[in-house]
């Protein structure tokens, strides 16, 4: 790999910019200053310093965000903030989420330029369990609670017109929140258009509060704040099957 291109990976600086801070001196592979920013380096052996600060170098990028209500799940939008907005200080070239949203749903989404691990995340052969925390107008009953969990119209149909249920969920009873609204979680295995909107729906309820606490293996880091982020740990890509970084 080029010096100028490793740098530009790291979201250094332009080409221009960059081939001037090299002739500066700014940049050292193995302990000696470069003389050009067009050379060639082995990105998995050399030591590259930039500014006196070692750059590691990954094949890709893994990135835990706490979504906020009114971003929307995009990597481009001409109205709105996308979440690749709030990585304004990453190298977001590639990024993707791992499955989307909605604007007014909070909590947790993974973003990374690993298509084969967004492909095993939300692949709906893989049953992958996703978990949200949802505050409802009303309580369920138990004949709620079971249609949910044995799966319900949503009002998509299959080819031959018949409904297409959701898959099997589970449902557990969570209390009240501090509005006295019933708090329930939702486990599910797919990724439907509002789908934890149109299940309560079709049971007569409503959703008036939404936040992903889980996906997979991957749980929402309780430190984090909305609009806030970090790299994932190694441990948790261990756990999310991850081999290469």
């Amino acid at each position: 790999m080029r010096l100028d291109k490793f740098l530009g990976d790291h979201n250094i600086g332009t080409r221009k910019q960059i081939k001037e801070y090299v002739k500066n001196g700014r940049c050292s592979i193995n302990g000696v200053v470069a003389k050009k920013a067009d050379i060639h380096v082995d990105e998995n052996k050399d030591e590259i310093s930039f500014d006196g600060k070692v750059l590691s170098y990954s094949k890709f990028h893994y990135f835990m965000l706490y979504k906020p209500q009114g971003v929307v799940s995009a990597t481009t939008d001409g109205r709105n903030k996308t979440v690749l907005d709030l990585l304004a200080d990453e190298n977001v070239r590639g990024l993707s989420p791992a499955g989307r949203l909605d604007i007014d749903t909070e909590g947790l989404l993974l973003l990374t330029d690993d298509g084969e691990l967004i492909h095993r995340l939300l692949s709906p052969k893989k049953h992958v369990d996703k978990v949200y925390e949802v505050h409802i107008r009303k309580e369920l009953s138990d004949g709620n609670i079971r249609q949910l969990e044995d799966g319900i119209d949503i009002g998509d149909t299959k080819d031959d017109g018949t409904p297409d249920l959701t898959l099997p969920a589970k449902v557990e009873i969570k209390g009240m929140d501090e509005d006295g609204r019933p708090v329930i979680h939702l486990i599910i295995h797919e990724g439907r258009f509002h789908q934890v909107k149109r299940m309560l729906e079709a049971v007569g309820n409503e959703v008036l509060f939404l936040k992903r606490l889980s996906m997979g293996p991957l749980c929402l880091d309780e430190s984090l704040v909305p609009g806030k982020y970090r790299e994932l740990s190694d441990k948790e890509l261990k756990i999310l099957g991850v081999k290469e970084k």
